[in-house]
């Protein structure tokens, strides 16, 4: 793999990349971001991605013209210069900000440029599709304690970093989190399903959870190419505790499972068969 970054038009080594230090990225978290999984040189998902970048852009007030002028022409470059056998999983980071301007205010500036920035790393294979060979994994719960636009793929992400280091520093792959009515909304970097009494669930979309592009991927794959029954509805701790399977859905992940919460067994302890299936069902459509 290349390492060679994009930033306002020039392609640089990633290391030698640099930002204005008065860009709004840097100083306020001002942008915007995606990470879309490119596996053998061929993005997953990638209109669904730039939908969500251009929603995102709008909803903080970011002219999506400018921002995301010559996308599509980026994004194939920068692939083709990443490219390498010996690196078939890789990951795509987009970041639009709001731009740099003269001074720190908190108020927009005018007739600013945007800065588009993007760079690519290395990505773990996607996960075997076989129950009793995969890994699970073991995450912590903690109260949501973010902002209320989390529906928004911001740049500021400070709250999901301490969330996760939290769940970090208890050992700890992942936090799952839970709002004021003990229901559970989202991880800290992914999206969360159970499976209980043969049904699957996942907290429906509304701006206390990320719209995750894989989450979607995953309920289309289920009902297309399963007879199994999805619902998106919240459910409670004592759900999730008790759920006959628990998974975690990323661009980075696909869909993860979990065995074990807050030092809890789900279940036997092992992937579960619906896990299998869903596995399964989404490799069958996600490169379309």
């Amino acid at each position: 793999m290349n390492n060679i970054a994009y930033l306002n038009g020039q392609w640089s080594p990633l290391e030698e990349t640099k930002v204005n230090v008065l860009d709004r990225g840097f100083l306020f978290g001002d942008g915007i971001y995606e990470v879309i999984p490119v596996h053998h040189s061929k993005p997953i998902a990638l209109e669904a991605h730039i939908e969500r970048l251009q929603s995102g852009l709008s909803a903080i007030g970011i002219d999506t013209d400018k921002a995301l002028l010559s996308i599509r022409t980026i994004i194939a470059e920068i692939i083709e210069k990443n490219t390498s056998e010996d690196c078939p999983y890789q990951g795509l980071y987009i970041q639009i900000t709001r731009g740099a301007d003269i001074k720190r205010h908190h108020s927009f500036p005018q007739n600013i440029a945007p800065t588009q920035f993007a760079f690519m790393f290395e990505m773990a294979s996607p996960p075997v599709q076989d129950r009793t060979l995969v890994k699970g994994l073991e995450v912590g719960v903690e109260q949501d304690l973010r902002w209320r636009r989390c529906h928004i793929k911001s740049t500021s992400l400070l709250g999901n970093v301490l969330h996760f280091q939290e769940g970090a520093d208890g050992g700890y792959s992942e936090t799952i989190l839970y709002n004021g009515n003990n229901e559970v909304t989202e991880a800290s970097a992914c999206n969360v399903f159970v499976v209980v009494n043969g049904v699957v669930l996942t907290a429906p979309l509304d701006n206390q959870l990320l719209p995750g592009i894989t989450r979607q991927l995953v309920i289309k794959a289920i009902q297309e190419h399963t007879d199994i029954q999805v619902e998106e509805q919240f459910f409670d701790l004592e759900t999730l505790y008790s759920a006959d399977e628990v998974w975690l859905t990323s661009s980075t992940k696909e869909i993860a499972p979990v065995t074990r919460v807050n030092g809890r067994v789900i279940a036997d302890g092992k992937a579960g068969e619906i896990w299998e299936r869903a596995i399964i069902a989404l490799s069958k459509i996600k490169y379309d």
